[in-house]
């Protein structure tokens, strides 16, 4: 029989086992965040149950895995004995949820985990029979089905169906859209495995089958590569001949966050109508305009002719590339006039591209500005009529010259003035040093005592240029969130997110809006939330790619804690008066040690970003900011401001591991004694045992022994898991963004004399 001891041994031991397994791998930035980088499958059909199996970065002690809709729902899939087996799980999703793509996370202990997408679909799924990188080993794939698979390393994976002659069969393989690496070839053959269509750049196969017979469907990497983050979703359907082709549903850029406008109606209002790509053919459109359109064929261009007088503003705007298709459109607007038997045209406007609000990374990485685009080739400009009459507008594809694509589409609105704005935000990147090429995905999961900055940005249309300030709501207890807003001409705000140090572990979903005054009305829009959809520890081997996410999850440790907590030493509203000195005490409150003595914060916040960067000790429990109003000029007014900087923590990995290792260490030594004790007990009572006892005695002297191997084994156990927690846990130098708590200021006006 095993004793108390012995069992508690053993129990400790599989508790700092399993606490240990995720060993941390060295990172140079960003602190450890729990990243979900696969589920397998990676969607399943509404109404049904499927059997999901994840992945990821950083992923300890997972409780649950949660989804963006309410609809789709987890529980842990259970063993033969009923105990939960790691990250494993039965999804439910209701027959009523839409088919579309939703964000899938985890809670760890250190938080909420970035997010992977789950699609929902209205067909039937199946999952991938590996292997099938042959024809002789093609997997039978049902029509109206989707397939999910993961694609062979330097192999291409093999499919089959039968069709009949006339029918006509949608392949579409989502990949890209559903956060996929895999930029996929796609291929149509016969039985024999010959091509019939290919497709190369991530499009869909619209395939007319010939004969009756087996087809197959080849898919495999555009440079042959594989493996779990190269997964698919292979889908299969029938679609009547003039039904229009519709794909599996996608993720959308980080882009597409501006579009549409305010109020702008599902459908438009006319359709573009061909011919009218030469100047004898132009479509003839009223002003104000909503117009449906493609890019096709290759080298089109679409011509519009219109009315209108002199001194009228319009304003022109053209989604494509926002509405996720690979275009580049252009305009020209000419006047018309006549020129004896011919006509004369007046340029009076070229418009392009939307540039960004804010200087973006110029290598995708963010060494000089974000990672983030939210700038887009598509189209938004104001058009003076300098001269009452004919208008032509020539709208082309800059590079429709080698795409011949009905996809391609495009919607044109013309209107008058509707000033209005659009926000989109992402974590707050760092200027990384020259050779730190990493974009990583950053998921809202706070630990204790931290805060974390969200980079706002807003797309301004039609002329709109005043004020926007936010409103959050929904966080998790014991997390607040605050916007520095963005002024009045500018691009660019901060919210800062601040767990408390007694933070709860708690996760929820968050809404955050601007708020900006227009005409005289308050008008509030949503703020999108931006995040990589893999972590890109190096970009010299991998181009980082953003979207948009679907929600905002934000969630507490409640486990750990930040490395240190900058806050003012006094809390509410600090005054000063316009022209004056500001002095406000600083508290850090260091959880870690740092490389380094110092660290240079600098100031965000309307009113206070020209102050010049300070330095802080490293090594002290108080600091001061200091701020000249006189200098900065600041006008008397209400002021919300943030101190941030980086410094470099050495982290450490799970340091309560090892008091818990090391009481199962010791309590396995004390086992290997306690039977020590007994078994010379049990040799004393042998030597003068009689021979009718000694058999008995005999018998509990090998359990005993028995015992005492398993013991020290046990113990020799216990002292390896004791060197692998002080070995997981020895310090690691990671630098990362450290913001300070928000800070509140009023400039009193000065009295006059």
């Amino acid at each position: 029989m095993v004793s108390t001891v012995h069992l508690r041994v053993l129990t400790l031991a599989v508790v700092v086992w399993l606490g240990l397994a995720p060993v941390l791998v060295a990172q140079s930035v960003c602190l450890p965040a729990p990243r979900l980088l696969t589920t397998m499958p990676m969607g399943g059909r509404a109404g049904a149950q499927v059997e999901v199996k994840i992945t990821g970065e950083n992923l300890e002690d997972v409780e649950q895995l949660a989804f963006s809709d309410a609809r789709i729902a987890a529980s842990s899939k259970p063993n033969a004995m009923g105990q939960p087996i790691p990250n494993e799980y039965i999804v439910t999703i209701a027959p009523d949820c839409p088919p579309g793509v939703y964000e899938a996370r985890v809670m760890t202990r250190l938080g909420l985990s970035s997010s992977r997408v789950f699609s929902v679909s209205k067909l039937t799924e199946v999952n991938q029979k590996q292997p099938n990188t042959s024809l002789a080993m093609a997997m039978e794939l049902p029509l109206n089905s989707i397939c999910n698979g993961v694609a062979s390393a330097k192999g291409i994976d093999h499919y089959v169906f039968e069709g009949r002659k006339g029918q006509r069969v949608i392949v579409d393989c989502a990949t890209r859209g559903i956060d996929s690496k895999l930029d996929a070839v796609v291929v149509i053959g016969d039985a024999a495995g010959r091509d019939l269509l290919v497709e190369r750049r991530g499009g869909a196969l619209d395939f007319t089958v010939p004969e009756d017979g087996r087809y197959v469907i080849k898919v495999h990497d555009l440079t042959f590569k594989g493996g779990p983050a190269f997964f698919y979703r292979l889908g299969l359907w029938e679609l009547p001949g003039d039904a229009p082709l519709v794909r599996q549903p996608s993720t959308q850029p980080v882009n597409s966050f501006s579009w549409p406008p305010a109020g702008l109606s599902e459908q438009p209002a006319v359709s573009e109508t061909e011919p009218n790509n030469l100047p004898t053919q132009p479509q003839k459109i009223s002003l104000p305009c909503d117009i449906a359109g493609s890019f096709f064929p290759a080298a089109d261009v679409d011509l519009f002719e219109f009315e209108a007088q002199q001194g009228e503003e319009w304003w022109v705007e053209v989604a494509s590339e926002r509405l996720g298709r690979p275009t580049d459109p252009a305009i020209l607007v000419q006047r018309v006039g006549n020129a004896g038997a011919g006509e004369a045209l007046t340029d009076v406007a070229e418009l392009s591209d939307i540039p960004s609000p804010v200087k973006v990374s110029s290598n995708g990485y963010a060494y000089d500005g974000p990672p983030y685009n939210a700038g887009s080739s598509d189209i938004l400009g104001k058009l003076t009529i300098q001269e009452s009459g004919v208008h032509r507008l020539r709208l082309s594809d800059l590079f429709g010259g080698t795409r011949s694509d009905p996809r391609n589409i495009y919607r044109l609105v013309i209107r008058k003035a509707a000033p209005d704005f659009a926000l989109v935000a992402w974590a707050l990147h760092m200027e990384l040093r020259n050779g730190d090429r990493n974009a990583l995905s950053k998921p809202i999961a706070l630990r204790g005592g931290s805060t974390m900055a969200l980079e706002v940005v807003v797309a301004r249309r039609d002329g709109f240029d005043g004020e926007i300030d936010f409103m959050m709501e929904g966080f998790p207890d014991g997390v607040t969130a605050q916007g520095l807003k963005i002024p009045a001409g500018q691009s660019r705000g901060l919210i800062l997110v601040t767990a408390h140090q007694e933070a709860p572990r708690s996760l929820a979903n968050a809404t955050i809006y601007g708020r900006a005054e227009i005409g005289g009305v308050t008008v509030t829009r949503p703020c999108r939330l931006a995040s990589m959809a893999w972590p890109v520890p190096d970009s010299w081997g991998e181009i980082p790619s953003p979207r948009l996410l679907a929600d905002m999850a934000v969630s507490v440790s409640g486990l750990e804690f930040a490395p240190i907590t900058i806050a003012p030493s006094v809390s509410g509203v600090h005054e000063v008066v316009e022209g004056e000195q500001l002095k406000i005490p600083l508290m850090l409150i260091r959880r870690s040690e740092f490389s380094g003595a110092a660290m240079q914060l600098k100031t965000a916040g309307a009113g206070f970003e020209r102050a010049p960067a300070f330095d802080v000790s490293l090594t002290a429990d108080t600091s001061q900011a200091v701020f000249d109003l006189a200098t900065l000029k600041a006008p008397p007014g209400d002021y919300l401001i943030g101190l941030y900087g980086s410094a470099v923590a050495k982290y450490r990995h799970r340091p309560d591991l090892i008091a818990a290792a090391e009481e199962a260490r010791i309590a396995a030594e004390q086992e290997v004694k306690a039977l020590e004790a007994e078994a010379q007990k049990l040799a004393e009572e042998s030597s003068t045992a009689s021979a009718e006892s000694l058999p008995g005695i005999q018998m509990a002297a090998e359990m005993i022994a028995a015992r005492q191997k398993a013991a020290v084994a046990a113990l020799a156990a216990a002292a390896d898991q004791v060197k692998k927690a002080n070995d997981a846990s020895q310090p690691k130098d990671i630098v990362d963004i450290v913001v300070s708590e928000p800070i509140a200021i009023r400039v009193k006006p000065a009295e006059k004399k």
